[in-house]
């Protein structure tokens, strides 16, 4: 789940694609300054290379008797890759690239050798980097690899531009990630407690922000933990002394001289404060080690749902398969399975009928035991769902009017978790909720 969050992290893409920008302009700023940089080098590095080599041709060609020429101008050819050609009027001529580093090699050649000195990127067809030399009163040509004078081309440099961009970006994935996962979980962690659930310990490591920020944060869960049990004690003991008064009062009530609707009126009110009482005491009471073991799951909900099909008016429909077997406390789970039905029948009616529609299902799923209770009411927003489960949480304005403590989805998520399940709650496709509970089947 952290890492699901931390990939869907807003905060993580964008600070990926700003590393990214960056890293690909200065990249381009890179090659742009490496190109004006190290053209004039280049430029000086390549006219002195053309200048040593017609020197040291053309004293060659000097010193060696006229009849050995044509083996040095063989040789050289062959074994240097330089081949000297007469020069002469009827040449046909291709001017070099006009590139800023042609122009500045020719005017560096001319500084070196002669101003005299022409250039030519193709001479009868022939292509390469010619420049034109003298010998007394003749001319020639010495043609050298036109791959002197050409940088890398433009393929090559996106090639490189390409693996050291790529390179790059898993370092800002990397980066990215470093910096927001700390507060990706931090931020699971806070929609954890926003839901009533206890979010694991985050780690209390890493930078000092970082980690002030996760241990202040592991501290208030803490403190949260603390509260709640507080409260459920408080809760626990409030409740426990309500009974005795409340049982005395519904004999009074009974033995009163009171009218019979008087006398109904105030019966209805205290088993209300009754109920809701149970229902304290339902969520305060701690788990109990130990009272787990191998139970028929499919009679205890058929058992449940008969109970309250004599004890309410709604519609109740039961599908439950037989032979259905898990390790739990079958007393809580009957509990969880009554809270889902009167859950659904106070919340669960529709606008068209004062009486809620239930069904009632249980079945086998790959190694698990699938429970799942759904009206057919008007259902509750999608925004306001991960807050059912927060004790005293009432969603009257999105469902019917009813009475309670809003305890029942609470108290049915506390017996879930100490059964090590899984709780999902969801709106059904025609209206209506669905609650669904997964058990690991024995």
């Amino acid at each position: 789940m952290q890492e699901r969050s931390w990939l869907r992290s807003g905060l993580l893409w964008r600070t990926f694609l700003l590393l990214a920008f960056l890293i690909a302009v200065s990249m381009a700023a890179w090659v742009a300054s490496f190109r004006v940089v190290e053209r004039a080098p280049r430029s000086e590095q390549i006219a002195a290379q053309v200048d040593s080599i017609v020197t040291i041709t053309r004293a060659a060609l000097l010193h060696s008797a006229p009849m050995l020429r044509r083996e040095l101008l063989l040789d050289l050819a062959t074994t240097q890759g330089i081949r000297i050609y007469p020069k002469e009027l009827t040449d046909n001529m291709e001017a070099l690239p006009d590139t800023e580093l042609v122009r500045l090699v020719t005017a560096n050649v001319r500084k070196r050798l002669d101003k005299r000195t022409e250039f030519a990127g193709e001479v009868n067809g022939e292509e390469g980097f010619w420049v034109s030399f003298y010998i007394d009163d003749d001319d020639y040509w010495l043609m050298l690899d036109s791959d002197l004078i050409e940088g890398a081309s433009s393929i090559q440099w996106i090639g490189w531009a390409g693996v050291t961009l790529l390179l790059s970006l898993v370092g800002a994935v990397f980066i990215s990630r470093l910096i927001n996962q700390p507060l990706a979980r931090l931020s699971t962690a806070a929609r954890a407690i926003a839901r009533g659930k206890s979010p694991p310990v985050l780690p209390e490591s890493g930078p000092a922000e970082i980690r002030d920020a996760n241990r202040s944060f592991n501290q208030m869960v803490q403190d949260l933990k603390q509260v709640e049990s507080d409260r459920a004690v408080i809760l626990a003991g409030i409740s426990h002394d309500l009974r005795t008064p409340i049982a005395r009062m519904l004999l009074e009530v009974e033995m009163g001289s009171l009218s019979d609707e008087a006398k109904r009126g105030m019966q209805s009110d205290l088993a209300q404060m009754e109920s809701i009482i149970a229902q304290f005491l339902d969520y305060a009471r701690p788990a109990e080690p130990g009272t787990h073991a191998k139970f028929d799951l499919s009679a205890v909900v058929k058992q449940t749902v008969q109970e309250a099909q004599r004890s309410t008016d709604s519609e109740l429909h039961c599908a439950v398969l037989d032979d259905l077997f898990v390790i739990g406390n079958p007393v809580e789970i009957a509990r969880a399975v009554s809270n889902l039905i009167e859950n659904a029948r106070r919340y669960g009616k529709s606008t068209s009928s004062r009486q809620a529609e239930i069904e009632v299902c249980a079945r086998g799923d790959e190694g698990e035991v699938l429970i799942e209770v759904s009206d057919k009411g008007v259902g509750i927003p999608e925004s306001k769902i991960p807050y059912l489960l927060r004790p005293f949480t009432r969603m009257d304005s999105a469902r019917s009017q009813a009475n309670g403590a809003g305890l029942g989805l609470a108290i049915v998520d506390r017996i879930v978790q100490r059964h090590r399940g899984k709780l999902d709650i969801k709106n059904r496709e025609g209206g209506g909720l669905a609650v669904r509970i997964w058990l690991k089947s024995a």
